[in-house]
């Protein structure tokens, strides 16, 4: 059975240590960080962060043992599917990138389409252990990607993530991020095509 580190004391008015917090790509060998952090559930319902690598008819199907075939394959094959961020030894969150052509269910969207023919690529999703969630890390995972990106020769980074109208927004169902983390970490608006979902970018230099 996959288990999860179990989150750390938390303290009224501290949060985790940044000094503690390491990003890396998530390369070959972090596979067994990743099946720990999404646990035997493969995250929310068996996703194993494939829902926009597949169509959405393709993620009901193959849900499960298949969806993590799949992503272990991504890690293999490279580059890279995502970052993982660590608290010492634990991985804790993960955030998933690349090209956006990869993510063909953003392709079926009306509301995410492409805003020009520019190469980006795409933040589609984070999943952050819940101990850890309001402590900035997808902030801190957004800018990673900035190097992660430029590593791989892009130069600029995308994101959809919600904006909500009624707060609080339940941070289990804002699996593509906050527009404010966004913010933070420097992206801006570049289309709204829905009340709550904006796409964000960020030209790197």
């Amino acid at each position: 059975m996959i288990r999860s580190a179990p989150c750390r004391p938390r303290f009224e008015g501290m949060g985790h240590s940044d000094s503690a917090i390491a990003i890396h790509p998530a390369t070959p060998d972090r596979w067994p960080d990743f099946e720990r952090l999404m646990g035997p559930k493969g995250a929310v319902g068996g996703c194993w962060c494939m829902a926009w690598r597949y169509t959405a008819k393709q993620m009901k199907a193959n849900k499960g043992d298949t969806a993590k075939t799949d992503i272990r394959k991504a890690f293999e094959t490279g580059p890279p599917p995502g970052l993982i961020a660590y608290d010492g030894a634990d991985p804790v969150a993960w955030c998933s990138i690349a090209p956006r052509d990869v993510f063909i269910r953003l392709g079926a969207s009306k509301v995410l389409s492409p805003v020009d023919e520019r190469p980006v690529w795409s933040v589609s999703c984070f999943f952050i252990k819940k101990c850890y969630r309001g402590d900035g890390l997808a902030q801190r995972l957004l800018e990673a990607a900035d190097d992660f990106v430029r590593s791989q020769g892009g130069n600029m980074v995308e994101g959809y993530p919600i904006d909500p109208v009624k707060k609080p927004y339940p941070t289990a169902y804002a699996w593509t991020g906050f527009a404010g983390s966004f913010r933070n970490a420097g992206f801006q608006e570049v289309a709204r095509r829905s009340e709550t979902r904006p796409i964000m970018r960020r030209q790197l230099d």
